[in-house]
């Protein structure tokens, strides 16, 4: 059965904010790839580097001609006025490494979403190209961190030796303080894992970024997304130790003390804004995985304090119009209610 032309299949509301949404994070790693091309010092880093940098801009292209053909406008996005490629060094050569490993995991994640919600041909194809190539930059992102030893495993345990079932409902428990709480299991130290390692991420990105900002509002909220990030690798943390395992941890020495404006606070603001709605729905993910009631809790409380703080973020860039507007529908009510009045 031949298929119909793809041109002839409008895009559907999905696979606009797919690739609105696409676009506007990869015109952001692209700037950020050029600061770091700039000041990276190690070799196979910078090759790391660049092939994050090669992948993002064929997106850039690729959806900025899906728009054109569709004639529909090209987000603003990000340019190369939002980035001071000459800044001093900001980054460590070892950080630099792990941003592409983390972000490269969460682009994973976020591309076979939108592959997910993708019907067009041509559409599903392309989503389909880049998560082979996100997921190459991984692998490829995490044998230079395991050569290097800086790659963060998750805590080791012991293997099972049979199959079990659950036969009580104190497993659930952890909430009342008169029981003892049962060992958690590793899927439920996956999780914590997994979160230590995001927050310990966004509090460097967040003390990095206010150190360079010139504007005290931003450099405000910067400050207080490093203590948010902070005190839930310590609640995390004390999970995993209470339960006699190993939390992750990271080099301090991740950046360098250059006050140097390297962004723009719009790129900041934007990049804070991604940061914590990925960090939203890894706790949203991890309390529905957690069977042990005190962690649900935890995600859930602690969601709260995120949800707040992303919509502070939403404020300053509105206030200052850095908030650029993803596509959305017409209010008919608001159309038929103009048509009356004329």
């Amino acid at each position: 059965m031949p298929h119909k032309p793809v041109k002839m299949i409008k895009l559907t509301s999905s696979e606009i904010a797919s690739l609105w949404t696409t676009y506007m994070q990869n015109s952001m790693s692209v700037q950020i790839m050029k600061y770091f091309l700039n000041t990276v010092e190690d070799t196979e880093v910078k090759s790391i580097i660049e092939k994050g940098h090669g992948i993002a801009d064929e997106v850039i292209l690729k959806i900025s001609e899906v728009f054109h053909e569709e004639n529909m406008p090209i987000p603003n996005g990000f340019s190369e006025s939002d980035v001071n490629i000459n800044a001093p060094r900001l980054y460590m050569d070892s950080f630099m490494l792990t941003y592409l490993n983390h972000m490269s995991k969460a682009g994973m994640l976020g591309i076979s979403g939108f592959l997910s919600m993708s019907a067009r041909r041509d559409i599903r194809k392309f989503y389909k190209d880049v998560l082979n190539k996100t997921a190459e930059l991984y692998d490829e992102s995490s044998e230079v961190l395991l050569e290097k030893g800086l790659f963060i495993r998750s805590p080791y345990i012991d293997y099972p030796h049979q199959k079990d079932f659950v036969d009580s409902k104190t497993y659930f428990s952890g909430l009342n303080p008169l029981t003892n709480k049962r060992p958690l299991n590793s899927v439920e130290i996956s999780h914590l894992n997994m979160n230590i390692q995001t927050n310990q991420i966004g509090a460097i990105l967040s003390i990095s970024f206010a150190q360079s900002s010139p504007r005290k509002e931003v450099q405000k909220l910067l400050l207080r997304g490093k203590d948010i990030s902070e005190k839930h690798v310590k609640v995390f943390t004390k999970t995993l130790i209470d339960n006699n395992t190993q939390a992750p941890s990271s080099s301090d020495v991740a950046i360098t003390n250059s006050t140097a404006e390297v962004f723009s606070d719009k790129l900041v603001m934007f990049h804070m804004g991604m940061l914590t709605a990925a960090g939203t729905g890894n706790y949203a993910t991890a309390a529905a995985a957690s069977q042990r009631s005190d962690l649900i809790l935890n995600y859930d409380r602690l969601s709260i304090e995120i949800a707040q703080y992303a919509k502070d973020i939403a404020y300053l860039m509105i206030q200052n119009e850095w908030f650029e507007q993803p596509p959305g529908t017409v209010d008919k009510v608001k159309l038929a209610k103009q048509k009356k009045e004329n």
